[in-house]
């Protein structure tokens, strides 16, 4: 079968001790890779080093950028210097960024909005995919991803660990985004998240962890790890009326299409 990719992870949360046991159960859950994502471009290098953890049987990749709840201290990166830092092979992505409502106030926002719009400007430049953090800001992230299409050009993304409503999911679809479930489509009451996933493309659907946060169903309260990528699969499969090999199989190919880079 087509193993699994966790396309969103964080490595970093994970210490040199633990990883040898985190990276063997992600294979006993079916897992042959998984991306860790960057949060901070002033620590592009550590997740350049966390790649050296591929092995024959799980390759790991990695995405660079600035979270958004960290622009106020890394500020609005240009395009060009995330350019210049995405040359090595295991850099696949940009990211993450986006927009957070939740935990930004009114003041930083501006901020924020400069540092996602650089970041896409750098994926459609590298032509590597961007995978979007939104949170709480659903209409500004709709806003800005259409402007950028029609004003400057098409670029590739992803919604991660998409949890909002079905008019950003349409519009992220209409732009040729894709959409990447995490454990919160297994949560009791996302009813609403699960009836969007059902009606998403199969061909515009990926499954990560958002790891160590976000467990699934039935791993709910524990810390997540990229393993934990096949019960959320499982449930987006039931959903779309699949069998897992057949899930696996599909959203691999979307990772690859998608993640050009990755081979």
């Amino acid at each position: 079968m087509t193993g699994l990719i966790d396309t969103h992870c964080h490595l970093d949360h994970f210490s040199d001790e633990e990883m040898p046991d985190v990276l063997n159960r992600a294979r006993e859950f079916g897992l042959d890779g998984m991306v860790t994502i960057g949060t901070r471009l002033s620590k592009q290098a550590e997740q350049k080093a966390l790649t050296k953890y591929s092995r024959p049987d799980l390759t790991i990749w990695c995405a660079i950028g600035t979270h958004p709840d960290h622009v106020d201290e890394e500020g609005v990166p240009e395009a060009e210097t995330i350019v210049a830092l995405t040359e090595e092979p295991e850099v696949i992505a940009i990211g993450e960024s986006g927009l957070d409502y939740f935990h930004g106030g009114e003041d930083i926002r501006p901020t924020q909005q400069a540092s996602f719009r650089a970041h896409i400007h750098a994926a459609r430049l590298t032509g590597l995919p961007l995978a979007i953090h939104a949170r709480q800001a659903d209409d500004d992230i709709a806003v800005i991803l259409r402007e950028e299409t029609e004003e400057r050009g098409a670029f590739p993304f992803l919604l991660h660990c998409f949890a909002s409503g079905p008019a950003l999911a349409k519009a992220a679809l209409d732009l040729g985004g894709y959409l990447s479930f995490s454990g919160i489509v297994t949560f009791p009451r996302s009813t609403e998240l699960r009836e969007i996933a059902a009606q998403v493309p199969m061909e515009r659907v990926l499954v990560e962890t958002d790891s160590p946060f976000l467990a699934p169903v039935p791993r709910r309260g524990k810390r997540n790890e990229p393993g934990y990528t096949a019960y959320t699969a499982g449930v987006v499969a039931e959903l779309h009326g699949l069998e897992l090999p057949a899930l696996a199989e599909a959203t691999t190919a979307n990772f690859h299409r998608l993640f050009t880079k990755a081979g």
